[in-house]
């Protein structure tokens, strides 16, 4: 199977990030070994000086090339991956799609009427490229804006049901969707590292989301596991990024 990662900065990850995507492939290696392969027309990580997707610099250096691919930008949400999706598909020939946005397009460029929209837009253009395509959605998690911001708060919780339904409503025995579980433990404080972005334990949580929803739906791979060896690195802040909250972290 051909799994293909989309989504903002919280799926693209910075300089020095493990990523979430690092995860799921951990993940992968030990359910699925041999049987599957991560695509994508991207590879590189964020790079805060460049303002840029420049850096190579995963936490992780022996971290595969073909399974950094993913199709995930700084900034980018449903908005800007609806027109492209189509394309990506058709030459990734991608099967599975891991999909978190949702963020920046409420935050940014869209509200949740409109967002939705995007949402379906992408999901068409899809099943045209590949009418089996699979998708796992995550809806939008816990961020430190909702917290002071009430209307952008409201909308996010507002696009989040709307994009059950829309789940609900286009899922299909050819092409199923699935609507992946929020994190309940998920904390601001302790999962991300400026109240929007996943430290370590963030990001274990992130791919046990769509790992456990794959497996619980579709009997795919298997429940998340984390490794003994990522434990430490869960517990520990993210190097130097570990900051008090700023009120804007454009995503």
């Amino acid at each position: 199977m051909r799994f293909l990662f989309v989504g903002d900065s919280m799926t693209i990850g910075r300089a020095g990030d493990w990523t979430w995507r690092y995860r799921m492939w951990r993940h992968l290696e030990a359910t699925l070994p041999g049987g599957y392969e991560i695509v994508g027309p991207r590879t590189r990580l964020y790079e805060p000086a460049a303002d840029a997707p420049a850096s190579d610099a995963y936490a992780d250096p022996g971290f595969p090339a073909p399974a950094r691919r993913h199709l995930a930008g700084w900034g980018e949400g449903w908005l800007h991956m609806a027109p492209v999706i189509g394309e990506t598909v058709t030459a990734t020939g991608a099967d599975v799609l891991l999909i978190s946005l949702g963020l920046i397009d409420l935050g940014f460029y869209t509200d949740s009427d409109q967002t939705h929209a995007n949402v379906r837009a992408f999901v068409a253009a899809a099943r045209a490229a590949n009418p089996r395509v699979r998708a796992v959605l995550l809806p939008v998690i816990p961020n430190v804006r909702a917290g002071y911001d009430a209307p952008f708060a409201a909308e996010c919780a507002r696009f989040n049901e709307l994009l059950a339904k829309a789940v609900a409503d286009l899922d299909t025995a050819a092409s199923p969707l699935l609507l992946a579980t929020i994190p309940e433990s998920y904390d601001l404080g302790t999962d991300t590292y400026d109240g929007t972005h996943p430290g370590p334990s963030g990001e274990h949580k992130l791919a046990a989301a769509f790992a456990d929803a794959m497996h619980q739906a579709w009997g795919l791979g298997g429940p998340y596991g984390q490794p003994p060896e990522d434990a430490q690195d869960a517990q520990a802040p993210q190097d130097a990024r570990v900051r008090r909250f700023a009120k804007v972290e454009r995503v």
